[in-house]
């Protein structure tokens, strides 16, 4: 095979022989396996008198850089049906895809190729102008473009590693996804702002392909208008399944956007804790303490000695990130006290909880304004605030990163680190109990 390196829009339309003579001409180029980092091409599409055929790339002898496709026999199988195997002429070209290191949507305007040992890979997209020139063929700009020129316009390759498509192309069979592991590469924020920027089919799409947590983490980004509409275009079940990774103040507010009949249904597809939980904070204004809350936080025991407690919240980090304050209750939840990690670590093994904790407390209740929430963490200078009942009972807490949520133009708060993480417990809250 003589062919090293090129375009797909240079090979199609070639003639096709066998023994040199003519059988028609390539139309497409077939993949089996798309989700390879940089897939083969498993053969060619002809285009012949009888119909389209299929030719595996082993029956391929040579292929003129500038000439003809050489076959070693007459392909005499039809071309598969369009839902079996990926078309990178059908399937691919004109379409949207995400560029992972870019940030951004754009359209395939050609496909590099190149062999590797016995085998023809994509190995990037050409975005840029000169792939769309390069498929016109020049012929329709006359002499305004001369070779020359044309090779002066700058190329906008995108390595196929780095390219995720939005839809499957053919979704009966070929599972062409947006794979996790280039999703990993995104910001939530800079996930969301593509999903924004799509149709409702296409970012209903792309959700389908993630999942739940990092949808969960772009969820959170998104404007209540695009949550609602995604909401519709997934599905109850699959909405209930992201919605339960969000943090659950976000995951309320989300819900607080929906009529009755959407929060039951949603609701009713959780588990039981989770929606509990959610069914209390819905309640809440938006822009209240209680709005802004959430039940995701350590909580604790008095009698438990500081070394039991350090073992014990080694074995639930991986299920919470926001462990700075460890706050201290009682078997009916009445709030005690609080302990900063810093004040567990430096304490001695043996004493106790209740000896050590902080008991001039900040605490907020549910109904304060949301104003008022962030004016209390900047006093005070805190990570959280503890949220409790007029009896003391604790609610909640509010995070830092929320509370400025409250303050800052919409546009700004969807784009800032979030503190909480979403991989949930079965109960609200994470315990050091024992």
């Amino acid at each position: 095979m003589a062919f090293t390196e090129g375009f797909i829009s240079e090979l199609v339309g070639r003639r096709v022989t066998v023994n040199e003579i003519p059988i028609g001409k390539v139309s497409d180029f077939l993949v089996n396996k798309p989700d390879d980092v940089f897939p083969r091409i498993d053969g060619l599409v002809i285009k012949t008198s009888q119909g389209p055929r299929f030719a595996p790339i082993e029956s391929i002898a040579t292929i003129d850089p500038h000439g003809t496709v050489q076959l070693t026999m007459t392909p005499a199988e039809p071309a598969p049906p369009a839902e079996s195997a990926l078309l990178l002429i059908a399937d691919l070209l004109d379409k949207q895809i995400v560029d992972v290191d870019g940030r951004k949507v754009v359209r395939i305007n050609d496909l590099e190729i190149a062999r590797a040992g016995d085998a023809l890979r994509v190995v990037a997209a050409d975005v840029g102008v000169a792939g769309l020139l390069r498929r016109l063929g020049l012929k329709s700009f006359g002499k305004r473009f001369t070779p020359a020129i044309y090779r002066r316009i700058p190329r906008s390759m995108i390595a196929w590693d780095s390219v995720a498509p939005i839809r499957d192309a053919n979704p009966t069979q070929v599972n062409l996804s947006v794979t996790e592991s280039k999703l990993a590469r995104l910001h939530p924020s800079e996930l969301a702002e593509i999903i924004g920027d799509l149709s409702a089919r296409e970012a209903a799409a792309v959700v389908s392909q993630l999942d739940d947590e990092t949808a969960a983490d772009a969820f959170e980004h998104l404007d209540a208008e695009t949550q609602r509409t995604l909401i519709e275009d997934i599905g109850t079940e699959r909405a209930a399944d992201i919605i339960e990774e969000m943090d659950a103040d976000d995951a309320a507010d989300l819900l607080s956007e929906l009529d009755e009949e959407q929060q039951h249904e949603l609701l009713s597809e959780m588990n039981e804790y989770t929606a509990s939980e959610l069914r209390a904070l819905v309640k809440y204004a938006e822009d209240s303490a209680g709005g802004l809350m959430t039940t995701d936080y350590t909580w604790i025991y008095p009698h438990r000695t500081a070394e039991a407690t350090i073992r014990k919240i080694r074995e639930i980090a991986p299920t919470s990130e926001f462990i700075y304050y460890l706050y201290v209750v009682d078997k009916q939840d009445m709030l005690l006290g609080v302990l900063t990690l810093r004040a567990l670590l430096l304490a001695d093994p043996q004493a106790s909880i209740d000896s050590v904790m902080e008991t001039d407390l900040v605490t907020i209740h549910p109904d304060m304004a949301s104003e008022d929430v962030a004016a209390t963490i900047a006093r005070y200078d805190l990570l959280a605030v503890p949220v409790v009942d007029q009896h003391g009972k604790m609610l909640g807490i509010v995070t830092v990163d929320d509370a400025i949520d409250a303050i800052m133009p919409e546009e700004i708060a969807r784009k800032l680190p979030k503190f909480t993480a979403h991989r949930r417990t079965q109960y609200p809250g994470a315990s050091v109990a024992g």
